[in-house]
């Protein structure tokens, strides 16, 4: 995904749903939300803390709801498109322009922003599940002191990332490709993700 640095330039990438985005910004910059970049997607903030924010697909649009869980819902429009993923975060999708009904658009900021204030917040949970090394990687970090050491001095969350990409492959020859590949990942004391969340 290309970076992104303005509301603008996130606007004109999206010509297919150019229109219906400016409608939705203009609704929210109604409110007293600060208007920002993150994640290269609009983001609206209050004092700080992430709110909403707006994002264009291939086939849809939509707003993000940090803490959406927290909404009534009244018109049944939200909907969490990362199932599994999250709990917080809901997104209220739309196919087209006339899809967005103004009124209860911001009826549903407005919310949002007073459950901001009162401090309704889902915390991140840490996974505390202990690291549980498959069998190759064992073997791997047996043979080789330089790669144990570096293994050992990553996060939890770094050591079960890795473990379940190779414990996931199915076959032999793919779990080797595998260990291959995060070898020098591994020495360098980068996580398997990393590249994604430095975005």
């Amino acid at each position: 995904m290309k970076k992104v640095y303005s509301v603008e330039e996130y606007l004109e990438l999206n010509p297919k749903w150019f229109e219906a985005l400016v409608r939705l910004r203009h609704i929210i910059l109604k409110t007293e939300l600060t208007e920002t970049i993150k994640w290269s997607m609009p983001t609206y903030c209050f004092n700080g803390k992430n709110v909403l924010g707006i994002g264009a697909f291939k086939n849809h649009f939509c707003l993000w709801f940090h803490q959406g869980i927290f909404l009534k819902d009244e018109h049944n429009l939200l909907i969490n498109a990362q199932e599994g993923k999250t709990k917080a975060l809901l997104q209220m999708r739309f196919d087209s322009i006339e899809d967005i009904e103004d009124t209860i658009v911001l009826n549903y900021v407005n919310e949002a922003i007073e459950n901001q204030k009162a401090g309704k917040t889902i915390k991140l949970r840490r996974n505390t599940e202990d690291v549980v090394i498959p069998v190759e990687l064992k073997i791997k970090l047996n043979s080789n002191t330089e790669l144990n050491t570096a293994f050992l001095a990553l996060t939890p969350g770094k050591q079960r990332e890795y473990c379940k990409y190779v414990s996931e492959a199915k076959g032999k020859a793919t779990k080797q490709k595998r260990l291959e590949k995060i070898t020098p990942m591994i020495i360098k004391g980068v996580g398997l993700h990393d590249k994604y969340k430095n975005r």
